[in-house]
């Protein structure tokens, strides 16, 4: 059985995470268990997710979610606009809910670092290097 559509197409917020995302080489997106997913061989960033216990978690369904370095989590975890998210948070995922914050509220620079940081702990070696000449 598929799952839902379990975001807004038209969201303004997934238009800004797609085209960070699909800037970065060989990225591509793919709907899957019902929310938007970026990767390359590997999912680095997904718009939406859900809350242990709690799939309808206003914080969690409009967000980014990705893999920071290990060092930084903790770091990133004090801040109030991230939050562990659940199926991916205990294999070191992150969510930074963007819930009440507008378009022009993001730090469009602070995500584009989170979503680089992600990429590069998933993507092929052969991407990153790509990555880095340009």
């Amino acid at each position: 059985m598929a799952h839902p559509q379990m975001f807004d197409a038209s969201d303004g917020h997934l238009s800004r995470v797609r085209s960070v995302c699909l800037a970065l080489p060989g990225a591509a997106e793919k709907v899957a268990h019902g929310r938007p997913n970026f990767f390359t061989t590997k999912v680095f960033a997904v718009f939406g997710g859900s809350l242990k216990g709690d799939h309808f978690a206003p914080v969690a369904r409009r967000a980014l979610l990705f893999l920071p370095d290990a060092a930084e989590r903790a770091a990133l975890a004090q801040d109030e606009r991230f939050f562990v998210p659940a199926y991916v948070g205990p294999s070191g995922w992150l969510g930074l809910t963007f819930h009440g914050y507008g378009l022009e509220e993001v730090d469009w620079g602070e995500v584009a670092e989170l979503v680089d940081m992600s990429y590069r702990n998933t993507a092929p070696a052969r991407l990153v290097r790509e990555l880095d000449a340009r």
